[in-house]
């Protein structure tokens, strides 16, 4: 959520960022509704005092023998005006909510307007592998060595799942544990979050209410709301929601490993078939609790972390920086990693690091105490996919396949695969 005051004081400010991501806002209206709203606080609270001025005289009137029949007539007036106002204010204060809700966080001052069209690719790591062969798509490559079963998986759940099964079981589970010990090594916390979470978490997240329909919602014969997460980001913003951190517990560098689940909504092309999109996969979400003048470097380290796991696969990529109007709506800066498929003849991503500033920690309450004066703030909130396996796997088996239709294992893979180095058809 954005901060009420930076708006109140910078009203043009605000929204000459927001027209970076292509809105077109005006807060007058909003600041007008505003500035009636705390004025009528103002004026309750004078009658609060009055109404309290007046209660303390009854005793002293009524010890006198005098008649408080007016006075109390007064009081009951007051009292009516007092409750009306505070429905009115609470009215007021609901539909300044709403309007906040709704608005996306302002992109930082380095972040260009546009959309994808404007996004900047930062640097490429390696190169586009030339095939001496007619390579083939991930899906048969995938098929054919028996790494993943398409038709089991639409069987059990529909389009849009699969099943990891035999070596390709192996090798995701390599990857995850690839990652997992490249954060451990780092110094990250490792959490293991539940998967069905409630509309606080979501909200906090900057997910609710605005998209609720790209989540899987759980219904429980408790009728209490739960969805499964679409990212582990969403329960890790969380953690700390609702509670005031020392300044000395900064930065809070935590990890976790879930599967994540998404609607994906909509129709796609036919090059993304496969495991290019999905409903559910596997991934190790990266995050940081941070002071705000400590925040960009926070993101740099996360930037470079993402970018390390993925050379380590020895994989072709390039780092992305996203334009405003390509960069989530609760982030106010976004890189992207996009990985080179070959089949699609274009990059994917398969991590996303971003920095929120303080827009999550507003949503969730989520502060910290400065040590020098005592000062309460809200902290930064950073996320980044450390990876996402659903396009890395795809990758490895199209930039890593051989004439014959086998496909190399990364080297940093091997140990966790009993030292296998390649994986042949059946």
């Amino acid at each position: 959520m954005l901060d009420i005051v930076y708006i109140r004081n910078n009203p043009e400010e605000a929204a000459a960022k927001l027209a970076k991501r292509g809105l077109d806002i005006d807060f007058s209206e909003f600041l007008e509704k505003d500035a009636a709203r705390r004025a009528l606080m103002h004026t309750t609270e004078n009658l609060k005092a009055e109404r309290n001025k007046k209660s303390a005289e009854i005793p002293k009137l009524k010890k006198a023998g005098q008649d408080t029949t007016a006075l109390l007539d007064e009081l009951k007036a007051l009292s009516e005006a007092i409750h009306s106002n505070d429905e009115s204010i609470d009215a007021m204060q609901e539909e300044q909510d709403v309007y906040l809700q709704g608005l996306p966080n302002m992109p930082a001052d380095d972040v260009v307007a546009g959309g994808k069209e404007a996004n900047q690719v930062v640097h490429t790591f390696g190169e586009e592998r030339v095939f001496d062969f007619e390579p083939k798509h991930h899906v048969d490559l995938l098929t054919a060595t028996g790494m993943i079963d398409y038709e089991r998986g639409a069987k059990l759940s529909g389009s849009g799942f699969w099943l990891y099964t035999g070596m390709g079981a192996r090798l995701e589970w390599a990857l995850i544990n690839y990652f997992i010990d490249a954060h451990l090594a780092d110094g990250y916390e490792m959490v293991m979050p539940p998967y069905l979470l409630n509309y606080d978490a979501g909200y906090a997240a900057g997910q609710f209410p605005k998209f609720l329909g790209d989540i899987f919602e759980i219904r429980s014969n408790d009728d209490n709301f739960r969805f499964l997460l679409p990212t582990a980001e969403t329960a890790l913003v969380n953690y700390h929601r609702d509670e005031i951190m020392s300044e000395d517990e900064l930065p809070h560098k935590l990890f976790a490993y879930t599967a994540c689940f998404r609607r994906e909504a909509g129709s796609h092309g036919a090059n993304e078939r496969g495991m290019i999109r999905g409903h559910q996969f596997n991934k190790v979400e990266m995050f940081q609790f941070a002071k705000p003048e400590e925040s960009e470097d926070a993101l740099d380290e996360l930037v470079r972390k993402a970018c390390e796991l993925v050379e380590g696969l020895g994989l072709h990529y390039q780092l992305v920086k996203l334009a405003a109007g390509d960069v989530g709506a609760a982030m106010k800066k976004t890189y992207d990693i996009e990985i080179w498929i070959p089949s699609m003849e274009g990059y994917k991503e398969v991590s996303s690091v971003s920095n929120a500033g303080d827009y999550q920690s507003r949503r969730g309450n989520v502060r910290f105490r400065r040590d020098e004066d005592g000062k309460v703030e809200f902290c930064d909130t950073l996320n980044g996919s450390g990876l996402a396996t659903s396009r890395v796997l795809p990758a490895i088996a199209e930039q890593n396949q051989q004439a014959d239709g086998s496909i190399v294992v990364p080297e940093v893979l091997r140990p966790y695969m009993g030292g296998i180095e390649i994986i042949r058809p059946l």
